[in-house]
């Protein structure tokens, strides 16, 4: 990989990382023990919320054994099996080495968050209007989903599979027989 592309990768994921560490650490200092504080004619939430489970509280009754391993063990075995396999891309367009790097830097977030404070993750987002509204979330969890919006939106995702060009010489369709 081009050192400009693993700049990339190494920025995207760091910077992601920081941003996320310092917004949980300010909501944990501010929001804590608090009321949640609404904006914008309650469109925007700030709330304190511990997610022990995964997405809106998925997996949160399991046992603390079964967590940790779904949550922190599993998540860094497929956070590394990423990174590697990423790094082992160069061909890959900017926009998806970006997006993928996106979803690194928000697993890694949460699993520092689940490393360090008891398996649970700090989340204090919420937006809505009225009585639609989202789970509460983070900024780890915004950068994994717009990571995974923008590796929908890159080119490597919609190419077709082109045929190997030493399996088939005849590029994978039969020679047309000739009717005249």
């Amino acid at each position: 990989m081009k050192r400009s592309k693993l700049a990339l990768v190494f920025l995207v994921i760091f910077g992601g990382i920081g941003c996320d560490q310092v917004t949980k650490e300010v909501a944990r200092q501010h929001l804590e023990g608090r009321e949640t504080l609404s904006y914008l004619g309650d469109t925007f939430r700030l709330t304190y919320a511990e997610n022990h489970g995964a997405f809106l509280g998925l997996g949160s009754t399991l046992s603390e054994e079964m967590r940790t391993l779904l949550f922190i063990g599993m998540t860094t075995v497929f956070m590394v099996a990423l990174l590697v396999w990423l790094l082992r891309r160069p061909t890959l367009s900017n926009l998806a080495l970006f997006a993928f790097s996106l979803i690194l830097s928000g697993g890694i977030g949460n699993l520092i968050d689940r490393a360090f404070f008891n398996g649970g993750v700090t989340d204090f987002l919420n937006i809505g209007i009225g009585t639609l509204r989202t789970g509460i979330f983070n900024v780890a969890d915004v950068w994994i989903m717009l990571g995974v919006f923008l590796v929908a939106l890159s080119p490597e995702f919609w190419a077709k599979d082109q045929p190997e060009e030493d399996d088939d010489a005849g590029g994978g369709q039969a020679p047309e027989e000739s009717t005249g």
